[in-house]
């Protein structure tokens, strides 16, 4: 058989987030050889800008499931927080691996924790998402914009003289630095993480029932559910990271509960709701779930946005 190129981002932390597919698809396939190919996407090019100023989540993978489709590559792993929830025509999402920590964390030079900041801390986080919800639970903090990767936040941090950083839990441990930073971890119910945050997708072509077969071993049913909800919840609220929306789905035995957010970005309102049903149903409970929070405002607290000063 030829080897499987699996096409990845060149960050570290994509890089480490690709090894860790290969690792486990050599592992349960003896003789299989698995390669890794860097794509560069819009999204790694333009650092000047947040996300929502330059097109949204899409950047970090249309270039790589174009590489799908143009059968460059075999394999496309991506974090699935920074997958649109329509998949182009012909590719298909064949597994979702276990899910790493979900949480956001406050990494600051003294362990502060969102209740413990100095008054008018400021923050860096590029994330619409987690500026409404620490502005929320903080009115008195100055959020300032930070792109790029892990290591470059962190030495952003540094170099700006920032009181702290907003940064995902998940990649930090997979990169092992979490243990070497002062940090606070945050209750996912106080500070709703991004939908599908700490997950990631193994994407393919639909036709290829070869790389479908040597993926099963890799599936995670129960983060797949998770995931399924809180795109669902996503979906119908027609939501990006043009607006404050997280998720959250975590299941107790066969029942999932699951966790949905939208808020204004300057923290003014939020609504925020928690829901449990049957995990079978966990598309249907995302949508129900955005209902409840449509009925209730969601749709206007979106379009009229707030500051991102």
């Amino acid at each position: 058989m030829k080897p499987i190129i699996i096409g990845s981002r060149g960050s570290r932390l994509a890089l480490i987030q690709a090894e860790s597919v290969k690792t486990a698809l050599e592992a349960a396939h003896s003789g299989l050889q698995v390669t890794i190919k860097v794509i560069k996407t819009k999204g790694d090019l333009i650092l000047d800008r947040t996300l929502d100023k330059i097109g949204g989540k899409g950047l970090f993978v249309k270039e790589i499931q174009q590489a799908l489709l143009d059968k460059s590559i075999d394999l496309a792993v991506h974090s699935m927080k920074d997958v649109p929830g329509v998949a182009p025509e012909g590719l298909t999402m064949a597994a979702v691996t276990r899910r790493e920590d979900p949480r956001d964390v406050l990494v600051t030079a003294e362990g502060f924790t969102p209740e413990t900041l100095p008054e008018g801390a400021v923050i860096g986080t590029s994330s619409l998402r987690r500026q409404a919800q620490i502005r929320s639970l903080r009115p008195d903090c100055r959020v300032v914009p930070l792109r790029g990767n892990v290591q470059t936040r962190l030495q952003k941090m540094k170099e700006q003289q920032l009181t702290g950083i907003l940064l995902a839990a998940a990649g930090l441990k997979r990169l092992q630095l979490l243990d070497e930073l002062p940090h606070s971890l945050l209750d996912p119910q106080a500070f709703v993480p991004a939908v599908g945050q700490g997950a990631l997708g193994c994407e393919i072509r639909e036709a290829d029932v070869t790389m479908k077969a040597l993926l099963a071993s890799l599936e995670d049913a129960d983060t797949r559910v998770a995931i399924l909800g809180e795109r669902a919840f996503l979906n119908r609220l027609e939501g990006d990271c043009h607006v404050p929306v997280g998720a959250f789905g975590r299941l107790e035995q066969n029942q999932l509960m699951l966790t949905g957010l939208v808020a204004a970005a300057d923290g003014s309102r939020r609504l925020q709701q928690t829901v449990t049903g049957d995990k079978n149903q966990a598309e249907a409970l995302g949508r129900a779930l955005a209902e409840d929070l449509i009925a209730q405002g969601a749709w206007e607290l979106m379009k009229a946005g707030g500051s991102d000063e």
